[in-house]
């Protein structure tokens, strides 16, 4: 994975990890495709209150020790067709 392929990690995705310890140290320790993978997720949502439960339940799933979004097909720019 090269630097370009890293994504931009949103405002509101970035101050809810920032607002837990816990959650911001698992986030440090996983892998930058585990973490393209995560703002994906969130970003991926077409409605905006898609992406706050994301977030929420991102938040909630990485306190359970979770190091990516489950069951989720993956970043659409892995896909062969894109």
């Amino acid at each position: 994975m090269t630097k370009t392929d890293l994504h931009k990690l949103p405002a509101d995705l970035k101050k809810a990890l920032d607002s837990e310890k816990q959650v911001l140290a698992l986030w440090k320790d996983i892998t930058p495709l585990a973490r393209n993978e995560w703002i994906c997720w969130v970003t991926s949502a077409k409605q905006e209150e898609t992406r706050r439960r994301r977030i929420e339940v991102g938040l909630d799933k990485m306190r359970k020790g979770m190091r990516r979004p489950c069951c989720w097909a993956g970043c659409p720019h892995r896909r062969k067709d894109s």
